[in-house]
């Protein structure tokens, strides 16, 4: 099961429709990206690597992503997420995390 942290939270809205992505990494970690359209119309993206245990290692939310359509920006999360995932993060510390 996986355990959300704050930044999760502070993106959720399940009013909004998404789209999601989620793979298996090196490791057993999990990548989890998830994109939708905000009311006004700009892509939001949401990044999250779990560890096995479903602990949060870290998550990235953008409120907008300019330019970007939410096909190109789910691409170009799934690979900001792999180079995330490689990030030696302190299991004692929070989870390393980015609100854009």
């Amino acid at each position: 099961m996986r355990h959300r942290g704050a930044v999760f939270w502070a993106w959720a809205d399940p009013t909004l429709k998404h789209q999601s992505h989620e793979e298996e990494l090196a490791g057993g970690a999990r990548l989890d990206i998830q994109v939708r359209l905000s009311r006004t119309g700009d892509t939001q993206l949401f990044i999250g690597i779990y560890e096995r245990s479903g602990l949060a290692r870290i998550e990235e939310a953008y409120a907008k992503r300019p330019g970007e359509t939410t096909k190109r920006a789910m691409a170009w999360a799934a690979s900001r997420g792999r180079e995330l995932a490689e990030i030696e993060v302190d299991p004692s510390a929070r989870p390393a995390i980015l609100c854009s």
